[in-house]
């Protein structure tokens, strides 16, 4: 499949956290690995890890903060992926090591104090990182787990510093779907751990650059939510077997936002792609003598027809639109949105007659 991700998406990215110069120098090159190598984990994306962990490892950063920063990715990402990751690392070494290069094994965590209490420490740990008492009561053991083993065994680990695993995490749950909330949680912890606003900003860019459009929309959309920050564009289609295509110049004028049409053939009657920047949406049309079917193949979006609701589509919804009805359709406000379109029962004279633009009055409401 062919990923998507054009210039306009990386602008845009540098458009929502207000980045007016390279802010990828707030964050040290050390960190902007640490963050690559969490979310390709958290992807499970082993084929693009493999030559991260080898850059990683040219700038310098020892075996033993990879090994920590995979480790520690268990109790995120679950013990599947740290487990292939860590495989993939092994590869990687042994590859380096037939060639004659020694990578530096790194400092090892120092011994943990007699007294050294997990539940106490990872308590404490905690309720910094969370702001405050950190009662989980609902799931005793959940809460006994999160305290004595993550945030006390794991983090007292001193190969990285708590800001260094806040880094790893955010990067990791960027990585993943449908886990925002912990997401959110995670970039309010990483300011209590000691990482900066402008470091936080930084994670979108570098992710953007190495790993992939929609990682870098949701880590930037945490980031903008807790920062309090205009937002500069919903989530992009991040895959599509169906190319992008051109700007849709020709139809411009019929549209509200930015789309791009990719023909797959010279006849008239052959099927388009057309792609739907988020929001954008046609006016108002009717097809005259003829059937339109509209084919969802990425991302989300809407079509309505007049005086009824409107219907959402998502990847495999297909609607034929009767001839002779007024309609529109286009993308959600908060994603890109792809269709295929295709004429059928065509009679002489067919035409579209475009009408008035789609009002606020009408979108707005649709989330």
């Amino acid at each position: 499949m062919r990923r998507i991700i054009s210039l306009f998406t990386l602008l845009s990215i540098n458009a929502i956290m207000n980045a007016q110069s390279d802010l990828c120098s707030t964050l040290s090159l050390r960190h902007q690995h640490l963050s690559v190598i969490a979310c390709l984990e958290a992807k499970g994306d082993l084929q693009a890890l493999e030559p991260a962990l080898g850059q990683a490892l040219d700038d310098h950063l020892t075996i033993n903060e990879v090994k920590e920063a995979l480790s520690q990715l268990y109790a995120y990402t679950g013990f599947p992926r740290c487990l292939n990751a860590l495989g993939t690392l092994r590869k990687v070494l042994e590859a380096r090591a037939a060639k004659g290069i020694a990578d530096p094994e790194g400092a090892d965590a120092l011994p943990l104090p007699a007294d050294y209490d997990a539940l106490r420490q990872g308590t404490q740990v905690q309720s910094q990182l969370t702001g405050g008492p950190f009662d989980y009561s609902f799931a005793p053991a959940v809460d006994y787990y999160l305290k004595a083993h993550l945030f006390g065994d794991i983090f007292a680990r001193t190969i990285l510093t708590p800001a260094d695993r806040e880094v790893v995490t955010v990067s990791a749950l960027a990585g993943m779907e449908g886990v925002e909330p912990q997401l959110a949680a995670h970039v309010r912890g990483a300011v209590n751990m000691g990482v900066t606003h402008d470091q936080l900003r930084s994670i979108p860019i570098v992710l953007a650059s190495r790993v992939g459009a929609v990682e870098a929309w949701r880590a930037g959309k945490a980031v903008q939510d807790l920062l309090n920050e205009p937002a500069a564009g919903g989530r992009p289609v991040d895959f599509s077997i169906w190319p992008k295509g051109e700007p849709n110049t020709a139809y411009a004028r019929y549209f509200t936002g930015r789309s791009y049409i990719a023909s797959f053939a010279d006849q008239a009657d052959a099927p388009v792609n057309v792609t739907f920047e988020p929001a954008c949406r046609n006016n108002w049309h009717i097809h005259h003598h003829c059937v339109q079917v509209l084919v969802c193949v990425a991302g989300r979006g809407w079509y309505q027809e007049w005086g009824k609701e409107a219907v959402e589509m998502t990847p495999g919804c297909v609607i034929a639109i009767p001839e002779g009805v007024k309609h529109w359709h286009g993308a959600a406000r908060d994603s890109w949105f792809q269709h295929l379109t295709y004429m059928t029962h065509v009679e002489d004279q067919a035409r579209t007659e475009w009408l008035e633009p789609v009002d606020e009055e009408v979108y707005g409401p649709l989330r």
